[in-house]
């Protein structure tokens, strides 16, 4: 195991998202979806730099191309998993987020005992910066409805929206799943 600088900052991400969650759920805590917005925005940002990071500084491992997209799923379906608990997410698009995720991490441990690292193809990042995109929106939404709503206005349903945001998720991240199990035919020979 090689833990370069973007290793190291794929596992902070990791290690974050537990520090989200708490915030997100705490109800008491005031302002807690903008606090919950910022750390989630902080371990967005560090997945395009450890990338950009271990590319630049010629530091791409197998094992930052195992974790990287683990490290990304964990941190967006603990977000979808949340919003599930306030309403804010179908449970719909969280079955289909997590058999996506499951099929993919199975093709992923086929081709590792191969020998084989397939990386996250251009959908699959589509799909990651989407999820992280609206999470952002919604958390940021979820704020403002807060604060107009303790002031007695009027808001249609945050549910409305998210929903909506997370549906186009869920089909970049169904579109995503089947270009990858494509892709890795050509790889890996499922026939063994």
């Amino acid at each position: 195991m090689n833990l370069n600088l973007p290793n190291l900052i794929t596992v902070a991400r990791i290690i974050i998202t537990p520090v989200f969650l708490a915030v997100i759920l705490t109800e008491s805590l005031p302002h807690r979806f903008l606090i919950a917005c910022i750390i989630f925005s902080i371990a967005a940002i560090s997945d395009a730099i450890d990338g950009h990071l271990a590319r630049k500084n010629n530091q791409i491992t197998n094992f930052g191309k195992f974790l990287d997209p683990i490290a990304d799923k964990v941190l967006t379906t603990s977000a979808l998993l949340a919003f599930m608990s306030m309403g804010l997410c179908n449970i719909w698009i969280v079955m289909l987020v997590l058999t996506r995720e499951f099929a993919i991490a199975s093709v992923r441990m086929i081709a590792a005992s191969g020998g084989v690292v397939i990386p996250a193809n251009i959908w699959g990042k589509i799909k990651t910066v989407s999820q992280m995109v609206f999470t952002i929106l919604i958390m940021l939404l979820a704020e403002i409805w807060e604060i107009l709503t303790d002031i007695n206005v009027n808001l249609p349903e945050l549910s409305l929206v998210s929903n909506g945001l997370l549906w186009i998720t869920a089909v970049l991240t169904i579109i995503s799943g089947i270009i990858y199990l494509n892709d890795s035919k050509k790889i890996i020979d499922f026939t063994k």
